[in-house]
């Protein structure tokens, strides 16, 4: 017999929510049933995103320093606006009628430029000032902080300078408060991630130039079950966990008799799951000799 060819077996998430329930011992009949499944589809992957590394939802990140700014969004804050050409790097910007506030952290585009974590909320339409140029133009859109409240975490960073990337170390939130004088300017050697609901990056020393980049791999959490007709971002590897652990989450509501079985199995899966889903660098091993010599 002839083998299929193909290795495209993919559910969506209704395949995955019809499983569960076999699992449970139970039948999808309603529309609340699947609307339920999804929820708790959507909770099963904040508890994978507590439990560690997804080596699947890491992504690098390139963030240009700006001379005097040390507190960088963990991702991407994109302003949309009418035009931004006039302003300048590592200027504040102020909202005219929100009274916001934000530096420019990226050469402005015609339309957009970067920013770093607002304090306060632009509103769209408000005219937006520059603080060093005094140049003017108008919010097209609200900005969004999607991207950047979508970190879990940061794993490694480093300074990119001429071509040459250096690594810089992180620390804890204690050490970077006990930095005596945060102003002091350099190359950064030390960085702090802010694990607030929009995270920032710290760096240390505040940067000497405009042409230092910091280059950082950061923890995504995953894309929302938000239909039955979606797919889900994750390798084939992570099918039997993600099933196993939505029977267990359903089984919680709905045939609590099989709660105990069915977490079991998925601690078994999400163990076997997480094993084989990390780093395999190569190892090798070299016998230390002990010499004895006669007195």
């Amino acid at each position: 017999m002839a083998v299929s060819g193909s290795k495209d077996f993919e559910p969506n998430v209704a395949e995955y929510v019809e499983e569960a329930f076999e699992r449970c011992g139970l039948e999808l009949r309603t529309g609340y049933d699947a609307r339920t499944a999804r929820r708790s589809l959507n909770f099963l992957f904040a508890d994978w995103a507590n439990r560690g590394l997804n080596q699947w939802t890491i992504e690098s990140v390139t963030q240009n320093l700006v001379v005097g700014v040390v507190e960088y969004p963990v991702g991407t804050i994109t302003m949309s606006v009418a035009a931004s050409g006039s302003f300048t790097i590592g200027e504040t910007i102020t909202g005219g009628t929100s009274a916001a506030t934000a530096s420019v952290i990226t050469k402005p585009t015609a339309t957009s430029m970067t920013i770093t974590v607002p304090v306060g909320t632009f509103a769209a339409a408000e005219t937006i000032t520059g603080g060093t140029s005094g140049a003017t133009t108008t919010v097209s859109s609200v900005v969004s902080l999607e991207n950047v409240q979508s970190t879990i975490d940061t794993l490694s960073a480093v300074i990119r300078r001429s071509g040459s990337d250096i690594s810089i170390s992180a620390v804890s939130r204690d050490t970077y408060l006990s930095i005596p004088d945060k102003t002091t300017t350099g190359r950064p050697v030390q960085y702090f991630v802010d694990r607030q609901i929009t995270p920032v990056v710290k760096v240390w020393p505040s940067p000497e130039n405009s042409t230092d980049q910091l280059i950082y791999d950061r923890l995504v959490r995953m894309d929302d079950a938000d239909t039955s007709a979606n797919t889900l971002d994750m390798p084939f590897r992570f099918y039997p966990c993600l099933v196993a652990g939505l029977a267990y989450y359903l089984a919680l509501k709905k045939a609590p008799e099989k709660v105990q079985f069915l977490k079991g199995l998925y601690e078994e899966e999400y163990l076997r799951a997480a094993q084989e889903d990390r780093d395999m660098p190569s190892i090798n091993l070299v016998p230390t000799y002990t010499f004895i010599s006669a007195v």
